[in-house]
């Protein structure tokens, strides 16, 4: 586990960062009256008894982590770990049953709607598996979205979306409408959106999981740069073990579901900037990878989850691209 002090500040190996997100013993319960389960989790009861008592699926027990302000910051496990429900929790996109976040100190749980929204607007964005454009609108209409909705003038949030797209290499793709787009670049739109924002906190739900090697290796060198750039906090889901080392500082491993907890939370210490050619043969990156495979075989026992263990294996190859 990584060092940290009571004021908030850790460790990344000899850097001294600052706590951007704080995640505070977070629970998630689905029930008709989720708060019954909680005095049955405080008592140490299973999922399977808290749900045979009051019929309540536990999602998440206890989460607590802590993000760095500036760092790439993985959620990993297999699916049913209560990875992108822990992403979403973080913008009450679901509401917790328990516990607190906190961004830069305030207690997101605790914010007003009309807060709430405010948050959403100008201090965090999310990026979705599922690209989540508006059809109705032209690419460089998506991207600058946000801006309006903040209240940016029309043509300093026209500049900023311009300057994003050329970013991630879509300027001349800016009048054409998402449906003419293939899923990399609607992607790409998605990524540019959030960045033009300048959020604080960056959620990204498995972004790339629907999109080939190829276009995913090329995608996240894009984000790579954003973020050398900005230097926003990334807050990211994946299951893909090549991913979450090639681009995080930290990666934290959630065990399977139901009732997923936070198993181990492992620093990434291969100095930027990283390329896919040299980790593949980097000592520490094999050392890493071979950890976090063990932890998913450990987990993943259950035939069903095999399946992400193999893909996740399977992608290795595409380093060497």
């Amino acid at each position: 586990m990584p060092a940290e002090t009571p004021s908030g500040v850790q460790r990344i190996g000899s850097a001294r960062l600052t706590a951007r997100l704080t995640i505070e013993k977070v629970t998630k319960v689905f029930s008709d009256h989720p708060e019954q389960a909680l005095p049955l989790l405080a008592a140490g009861a299973s999922k399977d008894r808290v749900h045979s008592e009051v019929g309540a699926v536990v999602a998440l027990n206890g989460i607590s982590l802590s993000v760095p302000a500036g760092a790439v910051y993985m959620i990993m496990g297999l699916s049913g770990s209560g990875k992108s429900t822990l992403a979403r929790c973080v913008n009450r996109l679901i509401e917790p049953t328990a516990g607190r976040i906190l961004l830069d100190g305030e207690d997101v749980l605790a914010a007003s709607p009309q807060r709430l929204r405010e948050l959403r607007r100008t201090r965090m964005s999310m990026v979705f598996q599922h690209f989540a454009l508006l059809p109705h609108k032209s690419v460089v209409e998506n991207v600058a979205f946000g801006l309006k909705l903040r209240g940016t003038p029309a043509a300093e949030r026209r500049r900023k979306a311009e300057e994003f797209l050329a970013i991630v290499g879509l300027e001349q793709w800016a009048g054409y409408r998402p449906s003419s787009l293939s899923g990399g670049m609607r992607q790409r739109v998605g990524l540019a959106r959030a960045f033009s924002t300048q959020p604080k906190v960056l959620l990204l739900d498995e972004p790339f999981a629907q999109i080939d090697a190829l276009t995913r290796g090329v995608i996240q060198d894009e984000l790579v740069r954003m973020w050398t750039a900005s230097r926003n906090t990334v807050f990211m889901v994946t299951h893909d073990v090549d991913e979450a080392i090639l681009l995080s500082d930290r990666i934290a491993l959630m065990t399977s579901g139901p009732e997923a907890r936070l198993a181990e939370i492992v620093d990434v210490k291969i100095p930027r900037p990283r390329t896919r050619a040299e980790l593949i043969d980097d000592p520490e990156y094999l050392r890493l990878r071979a950890h976090i495979l063990h932890f998913l075989m450990e987990v993943g026992r259950r035939a069903p989850v095999q399946d992400d263990i193999a893909a996740s294996t399977g992608r290795r190859a595409t380093l060497r691209g």
